[in-house]
């Protein structure tokens, strides 16, 4: 945490503590992260410029020791004084968690604790600034609280201090606060500058064995040896130049240093209760898609970020996707978000929090298994056994909830015929409002869903090949190939998905093709809203009129044979500017249709009706140089959207200093959440050409 404060009277700036959207932070992010052993990021605020700087030396059963360096200098011409403070807190439903502080006067010198997940530990305290500089050190120290009441406790507790040595007052922590009887669970480390300042927090686990401190000069060595590991192991694996490379790195680093472990209790809504419940205890080791703004995890953003991480550590991956697979439920689903404990918890609304068990999302986990079978082989069966165990289980969830009306027919649950929606959403399809049919029904086929299993029926018949000298895993693999050739038979996908009057690859359901929003008035005792009113009645039929990302999943996940004549179609349709093509990339919706930037309801503007994004565009550009191995047109098309995406992010980052969660399709301008290094990240993956 930070703040400003001038003299005994005022406080400035706002104590930071979470970074917040729309705080008045210019810039931040990690400049260098490895995702396990050593970070630098840096923080440009309007008060001052932080560097924090941290180095892990790992250590069984409990960790091992780490040390955060933090650096502040005030920006020119910034007054008053600089307070940073750094706390240690315990999860408040941790009983094991202990801390004990040692002081000396106001400064607050070490500290020894314990808990369950780390054992014994002790923490030093060192703060350094320039010879003859204004430097004060206070503390407090106080009871367990939750994490978003931490702020507020910190504000309440700070008081006027006199500088017998300026003749001048300040702002500082008031010590300890503890009630009678009351244990530590809540400690504060304060440092209060007027010029620049460095302090260095030094964890020490009682379990390590360590030759000396990891502070000082010893902390400084060892970082620049983990950064030059860093630049050389990012060459040798992505093997990139120049700004690609700068910004390569970043945008890794942002990946990895977003990571987080959270625990809590899921709250789900299943067919078995009638309200939501607190489910079962649930961990959680996963990439965020931007953790200032999505600290949780995304059940189908995870499997995009993973094939970025997987390129880098391979045991990070599998760290991953083995947390994620623990949270499967007995009848193999898994949550579509994953908000667990407080940090995730303040985040997101309400509505938001509780989870379905009848609600799926795309098993893009699949595409992160596929690139572990290549990048990694299939020697491993320590690790592939439970693997292909979980994964077994939750094809079986989706082959049976997820069905269509037909045969080798799939429908996303959880669309609603809510009549405030301009196009009802479908939210379980990771698209939220890209366009379906208008009425939902249980008669619809959705093309996207078809194409995943499909992928998921040839990766897992490939996963347990390996398995085979088990009876049960030969027969499951069998089953897997001979589902996999029906999926991929291009004669039932075309029955069920192609409409030959559009030219593509559709939706079916209840659809109407002219739809609008009225304004209306219930009655005089309530405000006026929006409804859908459909001009045109209703048909069971193709959806054509929403040609975008949904039409493309065939393509995109390679089930089009080479030879047919539609890849050719769908190919010149690609490259038509009334449609998707953009100098910045594929736009997720057509220009053409009626659906095309259009507001879902008075509140929602449009999400998925035009903007470009990056997960859906690695998915094209991958599915392109595949192709164009056979087709001339697909690797002629692959060269210039590789170059447009790559021209326009870097362009966007070299003006903004982040990635972005979508990108405008008339000006290509980032816009939505930022910084987005989530799925945005895989930008070093088609620069990598690494499919």
């Amino acid at each position: 945490m930070w703040y400003q404060s001038v003299g005994s009277q005022t406080i400035l700036t706002p104590l930071r503590h979470w970074c917040e959207h729309g705080a008045g932070v210019p810039w931040f992010g990690w400049q260098a992260h490895d995702g396990a052993l050593f970070g630098q990021q840096e923080i440009k605020e309007g008060i001052a410029q932080i560097q924090t700087d941290f180095v892990k030396r790992p250590s069984a059963p409990w960790g091992g020791d780490w040390t955060v360096r933090v650096r502040a200098t005030p920006q020119p011409g910034v007054g008053g004084e600089l307070s940073l403070l750094f706390y240690i807190a315990g999860d408040i439903d941790d009983s094991g968690f202990r801390l004990s502080p040692a002081t000396k006067g106001s400064e607050l010198t070490h500290m020894t604790g314990t808990s369950a997940a780390l054992g014994r530990f002790q923490v030093h305290f060192t703060s350094t600034s320039p010879t003859g500089a204004f430097l004060k050190k206070h503390h407090l120290i106080a009871s367990k609280t939750s994490l978003p009441h931490l702020h507020d406790l910190a504000m309440k507790n700070v008081r006027q201090f006199q500088d017998s040595a300026t003749d001048s007052q300040y702002i500082g922590l008031s010590g300890k606060i503890l009630e009678a009887g009351a244990s530590p669970g809540f400690v504060v480390y304060q440092v209060v500058s007027r010029g620049p300042v460095e302090f260095e927090i030094v964890f020490e686990s009682e379990s390590a064995l360590r030759r000396d401190r990891l502070a000082g000069s010893v902390f400084e060595a060892e970082l620049q040896q983990h950064l030059s590991n860093f630049n050389e192991r990012f060459e040798q694996v992505f093997h990139l130049k120049g700004r690609e490379r700068d910004v390569g790195k970043a945008t890794l680093s942002n990946l990895l240093g977003g990571m987080g472990y959270f625990s809590g209790r899921p709250k789900v809504q299943s067919p078995y209760h009638a309200q939501p419940v607190d489910s079962w205890p649930a961990e959680l080791f996963s990439a965020t898609p931007s953790r200032p703004f999505f600290p949780r995890g995304f059940l189908w953003d995870e499997g995009f970020h993973l094939l970025v991480i997987s390129r880098w550590d391979v045991s990070l991956a599998k760290e991953s996707v083995a947390h994620w697979l623990d949270l499967m439920n007995a009848e193999g689903w898994i949550p579509r978000e994953v908000i667990l404990g407080d940090e995730a918890r303040a985040k997101v609304p309400e509505n938001f929090v509780v989870q379905r068990s009848t609600h799926a999302n795309p098993p893009s986990m699949m595409l992160a298994i596929r690139a572990l079978l290549q990048l990694h082989g299939t020697e491993d069966k320590a690790f592939l056994a439970p693997l292909a165990s979980r994964l077994d289980t939750w094809f079986r969830w989706f082959n049976t909830t997820q069905t269509g009306p037909l045969p080798l027919s799939y429908r996303w649950r959880g669309r609603e015929d809510t009549p405030t929606e301009l196009n009802p959403k479908t939210l379980t399809s990771g698209l939220d409002d890209f366009p379906r049919a208008t009425q939902p029904t249980d008669n619809e086929r959705h093309v996207d869903l078809r194409s995943w299993m499909a992928l998921t029926t040839s990766i897992m018949a490939e996963l347990v090949e390996p398995l085979s000298d088990d009876a049960t895993w030969r027969r499951r693999g069998q089953e897997y190939a001979s589902h996999a050739a029906l999926l991929a038979d291009n004669r039932i996908l075309d029955q069920m998905h192609w409409s030959e009057s559009a030219g593509h690859y559709c939706d079916f359901g209840l659809h109407s093709t002219k739809v609008r929003l009225n304004r209306v008035t219930p009655n005089p005792n309530q405000p006026p809203r929006t409804e859908r009113v459909t001009m045109s009645p209703p048909e069971q039929r193709f959806v054509e009129d929403t040609f975008g990302y949904v039409s493309l999943f065939p393509l995109m996940l390679r089930l089009i044979d080479p030879l047919s004549p539609k890849l050719t179609i769908l190919l010149e349709k690609l490259r038509n500017p009334d449609l998707l093509w953009t100098p910045h990339g594929l736009r997720s919706l057509s220009r053409r249709s009626p659906f095309y930037e259009k507001r879902n309801t008075e509140h929602d503007p449009p999400y998925w009706r035009g903007a470009i994004w990056i997960n859906m565009n690695y998915l094209v550009i991958g599915a392109l140089n595949h192709y164009g191995k056979h087709v001339p047109l697909a690797a002629e098309i692959y060269v210039e959207l590789r170059n447009n995406v790559i021209s326009n992010m870097l362009k966007q980052y070299e003006e903004t200093g982040f990635l972005w969660e979508q990108y405008n399709d008339k000006t290509g301008r980032g816009q939505g959440t930022h910084p987005f290094t989530g799925w945005s990240s895989l930008l070093v993956l088609i620069m990598a050409e690494k499919y």
